[in-house]
């Protein structure tokens, strides 16, 4: 297990410069770091679930329009992202490990009245969490991600080859790419959890934990989380699609919201690409006044 040392995440713009921390797959497991701020007592909990190659930092621009409305707001880094423990054994991520380890977590905080905010990995496997605890999810926000179901599309085939052939992948210069006005300094924040390539065992694993066929990881879960959504979904739903997204964009989101029971059109931002939540304000002001909960 590597570490990233803390002074990487010091004087980061509008994120909390100190997280808690969790164990998530029992006490000898990975440290999993947690930002949650607001109050405990919050009418609602705001899950938020970064992808890859981000982390939690992600999700500054909601961060203080969720707040804002009195909200709770839950943002824990994947196990080898962020400020989490990095296995640097490729290895050690499989799909099951990393669902599991966001159950625990939402059991060991005991979150209710969960409003799910995801995008990319953060929504494969978070759409796949309510089915295991209906009682605790009341709303969903999501951001161009998929049910991982076993079906992959060229687009996302263009970007696992990408990716595999990218070891050291250059993550702020990649997060740059997708939004030209990030400053120097909020690239530098997606680039601080890695050190060096030794750490990124995560980013390699991860385009090739999507399940590529019926058989595989995943897969069957997948499967029955979309039959869920369109089935027993009894929650109310928000989506904010990314045009600009190659990868996870307009038609794989159209998809994906027909299998959402009962969601609504979706703001469609035609210059937001994949990492959505990089337009977030609006977007996070939008969701609140869909589900009553806009303040002023």
């Amino acid at each position: 297990m590597l570490r990233t040392p803390d002074s990487r995440f010091a004087d980061l713009p509008g994120w909390p410069s100190t997280p808690q921390y969790a164990q998530p797959l029992g006490a000898d497991g990975p440290r999993m770091a947690v930002v949650d701020e607001g109050p405990r007592d919050a009418a609602v909990t705001v899950l938020c679930l970064h992808g890859n190659p981000s982390w939690g930092w992600l999700y500054r621009h909601m961060l203080p329009v969720l707040l804002g409305a009195g909200l709770r707001v839950v943002v824990p880094d994947l196990i080898g992202f962020g400020r989490s423990d990095k296995p640097a054994d490729e290895a050690w991520h499989t799909f099951d490990r990393h669902r599991q380890g966001l159950l625990n977590l939402i059991e060991q905080l005991d979150l209710r009245n969960v409003m799910l905010v995801c995008q990319d990995w953060g929504g494969i496997f978070g759409l796949t969490l309510p089915m295991a605890a209906p009682d605790r999810f009341t709303r969903l926000l999501v951001m161009n991600t998929t049910l991982a179901t076993g079906e992959l599309t060229e687009g996302f085939k263009a970007w696992r080859a990408y990716s595999n052939s990218q070891p050291d992948m250059a993550v702020g210069k990649l997060l740059q790419r997708g939004k030209c006005d990030m400053s120097a300094t909020e690239a530098a924040g997606y680039d601080a959890p890695f050190p060096d390539a030794s750490f990124k065992a995560a980013l390699r694993a991860f385009p090739n934990l999507v399940p590529d066929g019926a058989d595989a990881a995943g897969a069957d879960i997948g499967r029955q989380a979309a039959d869920f959504w369109r089935n027993t979904w009894a929650g109310d739903s928000f989506m904010a699609v990314g045009l600009a997204d190659p990868v996870l964009g307009g038609p794989t989101m159209a998809a994906l919201r027909s299998q959402i029971r009962g969601c609504p059109l979706p703001l469609e931002l035609p210059e937001a690409g994949h990492f959505v939540p990089e337009w977030g304000a609006p977007i996070a002001a939008a969701a609140l006044a869909h589900f009553g909960l806009a303040t002023g």
